[in-house]
């Protein structure tokens, strides 16, 4: 299956790394009960960002279940040669795999290497580099993950610019390859951050650091298509 196949014309993906991990499995199914079927999965290397966070190890116990679910785990490498950590990735369960453009010498290449090992394939970029630089390196992918934070740690307020930059990815992109945006996405931005263009909705704390997530999610998706 691709992303054509499994999301839907708006999906907000509760990001794992927000969770509670004593209770992640739970958590888990309580947001696909309440809807949830794209499941963002960040992984750091203490390198390309100075946090380190989850990994394959993680993702293999979680996918079975995932997948039972009906569910999907789409991947965001914030790491350093990407690449070398397409296989494990694929090996541990997971649907799709991003890459960021400032960690990638050839990403062409990259996005082929990852449809090769049968992942679904994104392009990601920071907040200082141009959009018009992911656009160009994107050629072949099914999204462009447009950072609203500066990629590491949950719970980074919303950059206001990422509205424009959002709007002017969706305008140099074709129709069908979807538009993600990442960090500090709540019940505040999301809206504005669909409207401007954006899919794909990545929202962390604001989905996990609260006494409801599933609750939280349903709000989040009624926010960001309101009106």
């Amino acid at each position: 299956m691709s992303w054509s196949e499994w999301a839907r014309e708006m999906e907000v993906e509760p990001s794992i790394y927000a969770a509670d991990f004593s209770r992640l499995g739970a958590q888990l199914e309580t947001l696909v009960e309440a809807g949830a079927r794209v499941f963002h999965f960040d992984v750091g290397d203490g390198r390309f960002i100075p946090e380190i966070t989850i990994g394959p190890v993680v993702l293999a116990s979680i996918s079975p279940l995932v997948r039972g679910w009906g569910a999907r785990l789409d991947c965001h490498l914030m790491v350093s040669e990407p690449e070398r950590h397409f296989e494990a990735v694929a090996n541990a369960g997971g649907d799709s795999v991003t890459f960021h453009v400032e960690a990638c010498d050839d990403p062409r290449r990259a996005i082929t290497y990852a449809r090769s090992l049968g992942l679904g394939a994104g392009v990601a970029f920071k907040p200082e580099t141009p959009v018009e630089e992911a656009a160009a390196a994107s050629e072949g992918a099914d999204l462009v993950l447009c950072m609203s934070i500066h990629p590491g740690y949950s719970g980074q307020e919303f950059m206001p610019d990422a509205l424009e930059r959002l709007a002017r990815l969706r305008a140099l992109l074709p129709s069908q390859v979807r538009v993600q945006v990442d960090g500090g996405i709540n019940g505040e931005t999301a809206r504005a951050a669909h409207q401007a263009g954006a899919d794909l909705l990545v929202a962390g704390s604001a989905v996990f650091w609260t006494d409801d997530p599933g609750s939280a999610y349903r709000g989040l998706v009624e926010r960001a298509t309101d009106g």
